[in-house]
């Protein structure tokens, strides 16, 4: 049985004059990614401190991963990844 990352949070450093609208889109254009959140938690002169929330129903890591880092930010950690057997209630 197929197992889904369903939904992935990540500490990410990010350009201040990358907006965060324009990184939820490109982020939600990503295969198996249905739903992005992000949270501002630190603004510096440079950059800002972000909590970034990944859903759906198969989310690449890698894919989110290598988009972060095109766009020009810095994943500090990822603290949570959710999975889930594909086929299965929540």
């Amino acid at each position: 049985m197929k197992v889904a990352v369903v939904r992935v949070v990540f500490d990410v450093l990010k350009p201040r004059e990358l907006d965060s609208t324009d990184l939820a889109r490109s982020l939600c254009e990503l295969n198996g990614v249905s739903l992005v959140n992000i949270v501002v938690r630190e603004v510096d002169v440079r950059t800002e401190t972000i909590r970034l929330i990944v859903e759906g129903a198969d989310v690449d890591i890698d894919d989110v991963l290598d988009k972060l880092d095109e766009m020009g930010c810095a994943v500090r950690s990822i603290d949570s990844v959710t999975a889930k057997r594909q086929g299965e209630q929540q």
